[in-house]
């Protein structure tokens, strides 16, 4: 548990200051075919501060988190902001100041009880144990248990001060077959859940009935077809409409992304996506419950709050940090954040969905004529224009509103506001996906979820 070695320092602040200490542990072990080809801990640790004045930030960072070294950070981030700023002299005011916070925020247990390396060995190789005992037909299989844990301490001249604590717990599961033609096909499933890792994963048996499914799925895309390529309708599962909604959609309206041009700009106030379609970035709560990364202060110090995104398809708001909500004319929602404590804070998503319509996914398949079920996707990428392509690494056929054959990897391709003005139905279930990490420029944890949709999508082929 981090000491308060930083909060003794916000007499000293003069402009806009945040001081942050920070600690991330991870540990991970790796086993192919009951194997293990990795075992690794790693732990970082340090401080950051960074000063405002006159429109520029002043950053520094230090590995070491003492007294002294506290104040040396700040001593310099406090010299580059006053360096920058009578360099580059672009004469902006202070920031606004952000009404009604509360002081404070503590959201860090008060004992926590690091785990050893053992438990996650042990865990992946009765894990592994199992899989190779029940599920016959494979060629290899990998497994990775996986926890992160990310302690912060935050003191800020103009906001909310924070100390928080996160801890993050996976498992992956890659199962691999062969087609008769000896073509290797694959899939793959994550479990993941905030808290420590044997508080989740005890014993492996609790997965053998998502297990299995993964396994049916792998022997159906054992014997699978290629998918007919062109525009076609098709239900997205809503593990693949989260992921559209957050590398699709969500980094578009980030503002920094705004400002350098990305396709949100253009259209914010307008239609981008059916009426059946609303969209948002949620901080702490979603729909009653508790988010699966809830974050209540960001790295700013300004209390999370929801950002909403796309109304009934109207395009309707940005992700902000203080710098460009004030641009904008609007309030901060909490959307700074940084990874590691070298890290300065950029406008990230936090728990990035879709809402829930009122349509049973069975309705939504039987709904569809021709088409295609599609129901995972493996890696992918879009730009600032929304423009994407996205493999789908499980799929089926739909033929007079029932499931057929599985269909062989292929990509599916479009412009997201596009694509989302199709959604012609909307699921009332949601889920939600947390076991991955967003890449701009920097590491972080985020989830993503939503509903299944019916849609018209472009669909590649042999």
């Amino acid at each position: 548990m981090l000491s308060d070695l930083i909060s003794e320092n916000k007499k000293h602040f003069k402009d806009h200051t945040e001081l942050r200490a920070q600690e991330n542990t991870t540990k991970r072990v790796t086993l192919l075919a009951g194997n293990m080809v990795s075992n690794a801990q790693s732990k970082k640790g340090g401080v950051s501060a960074r000063v405002y004045r006159g429109g520029i930030y002043g950053f520094a960072s230090g590995a070491e988190y003492t007294r002294e070294s506290v104040k040396n950070v700040l001593a310099a981030a406090t010299e580059n902001a006053i360096f920058m700023d009578s360099n580059i002299k672009k004469g902006e005011p202070p920031l606004p100041r952000i009404e009604n916070a509360p002081a404070k925020i503590e959201l860090q247990k008060p004992i926590f009880e690091d785990i050893p390396q053992s438990v996650l060995i042990d865990y992946a190789h009765a894990l592994d144990r199992l899989i190779e005992k029940k599920y016959k037909n494979l060629s290899s299989r990998t497994i990775v248990a996986d926890a992160l844990y990310k302690e912060k301490l935050l003191t800020v001249s103009d906001g909310t001060d924070s100390h928080m604590f996160q801890p993050r717990a996976m498992v992956y599961a890659w199962l691999t077959a062969e087609t008769s033609d000896g073509v290797p096909v694959d899939l793959f499933e994550s479990f993941s859940h905030v808290g420590r890792f044997d508080e989740f994963f005890k014993k492996p048996e609790a997965l053998e009935e998502q297990l299995d499914k993964l396994y049916a799925a792998l022997m159906d895309k054992r014997e699978g077809v290629y998918a007919n390529a062109g525009l076609r309708k098709c239900v997205l599962h809503p593990d693949l409409a989260g992921m559209l909604s957050h590398e699709a959609v969500g980094h578009t309206v980030e503002a920094d992304l705004v400002l350098g041009g990305s396709v949100a700009a253009y259209n914010l106030g307008k239609q981008v996506a059916s009426e059946l379609v609303s969209m948002t970035d949620f901080a702490h709560t979603a729909l009653g419950k508790t988010c699966p990364l809830p974050v209540y202060v960001d790295d700013e110090g300004v209390p999370a709050e929801d950002a909403k995104l796309i109304e009934n398809g109207i395009l309707v708001g940005y992700m902000h940090n203080r710098e460009s909500a004030r641009h904008f004319g609007v309030k901060p929602q909490g959307n700074a954040r940084a990874f590691e404590f070298s890290d300065e804070p950029l406008i990230r998503m936090r728990n990035t969905a879709i809402l829930p319509g009122k349509d049973k996914l069975e309705d939504l398949i039987a709904s569809v004529d021709d088409g295609y079920y599609l129901v995972k996707t493996g890696n992918g990428q879009a730009d600032s224009t929304g423009e994407f392509m996205f493999s789908v690494d499980l799929g089926y056929e739909i033929k007079n509103g029932k499931l057929g054959k599985a269909i062989r990897e292929t990509t599916i391709s479009g412009v997201a506001f596009e694509m989302l003005k199709t959604v012609d139905m909307v699921s009332d279930d949601m889920a939600w996906e947390i076991s991955g990490f967003c890449g701009k420029k920097q590491s972080m944890t985020t989830s993503m979820g939503g509903p299944a949709l019916r849609c018209d999508m472009n669909i590649g082929g042999r």
